[in-house]
């Protein structure tokens, strides 16, 4: 079942339901705020205090970032891109069966993208809804020009308590620490008992989010790098729509091609970022 709602602001957004999971998938930004498997607990978090307003982006969930992941060398522009705030329009749905439901949503250049990125281009999100969340974001060049782009699907992840989890799967990756802007290299597990903000490279395995009473699995393609933060105390403070303690049930781990896993796509070519979470 597939059904268009909108909140009393005017806030859209696409509820999907099957024989085995449930969905929620806003028009702005194409943004998925929700998913859970039938009968279990919700995989992705999302902030009790999130704002669903036009214009502001919504904390939690899988938020694109796109054309640029993190600060842009101009920094009058948005953080992240202005892909996350932007009403994308639905390209497409298919209720392929009682167990899967594929959505596509698409955005196109604009009068006002363009004088924020001045660059003609297509693009769109693939999801599929089933006992895996799948998403294939599909960038295709249109413009008689090459642009280099730097993404993100910008996933969070809800977990029981962040001193209990680890990641694994990044064992011996290089990483950048946006904390310290040194280079490292992964010992081992990653655990939390700190801030953390790392952008890993040379990712080409899995990775899992090892929890208390379960094991989520990250596969990617079209990408190399996967950022892994969590606030911690202190910035959870200073953020927006963030209870101060929400850094203990949440954990981001985000399938990119951030800093050094930089793309260009050459005029009429196309370039699909993918992340499949089971």
């Amino acid at each position: 079942m597939i059904e268009y709602k909108k909140l009393s602001n005017g806030f859209e957004y696409i509820e999907i339901k099957n024989s085995l999971a449930y969905a929620k998938i806003a028009l702005q930004g194409a943004h998925i705020f929700h998913y859970e498997q039938n009968s279990k607990e919700p995989i992705l978090w999302l902030s009790e205090t999130s704002d669903f307003e036009i214009g502001k982006s919504i904390r939690g969930g899988v938020p694109i970032c796109w054309p640029w992941f993190g600060l842009n060398k101009d920094d009058s522009l948005p953080q992240h891109g202005f892909a996350r705030t932007s009403i994308w329009g639905v390209a497409n749905t298919d209720e392929r069966s009682a167990d899967i439901t594929l959505i596509t949503l698409k955005l196109e250049y604009s009068k006002e993208s363009l004088k924020l990125w001045p660059y003609k281009f297509e693009l769109e999100l693939h999801v599929s809804i089933s006992d895996r969340l799948t998403m294939e974001l599909k960038t295709t060049n249109i413009d008689e020009k090459s642009f280099e782009i730097t993404q993100a699907l910008h996933t969070y992840f809800s977990v029981s308590d962040i001193l209990h989890v680890a990641i694994r799967g990044l064992d011996k990756k290089p990483y950048l620490d946006a904390l310290t802007f040194k280079k490292e290299i992964q010992s081992g597990d990653i655990t939390f008992n700190q801030e953390v903000d790392r952008v890993y490279q040379e990712v080409s395995d899995e990775v899992l989010l090892k929890d208390k009473n379960r094991i989520l699995h990250v596969e990617n393609e079209g990408s190399c790098s996967v950022v892994v933060w969590n606030p911690w105390i202190a910035k959870c403070k200073r953020m927006s729509a963030m209870r101060d303690d929400a850094y203990k049930s949440m954990l981001c781990i985000e399938s990119a091609n951030a800093f050094e896993d930089e793309r260009v796509i050459k005029s009429n070519e196309s370039l699909t970022l993918k992340a499949t979470i089971y």
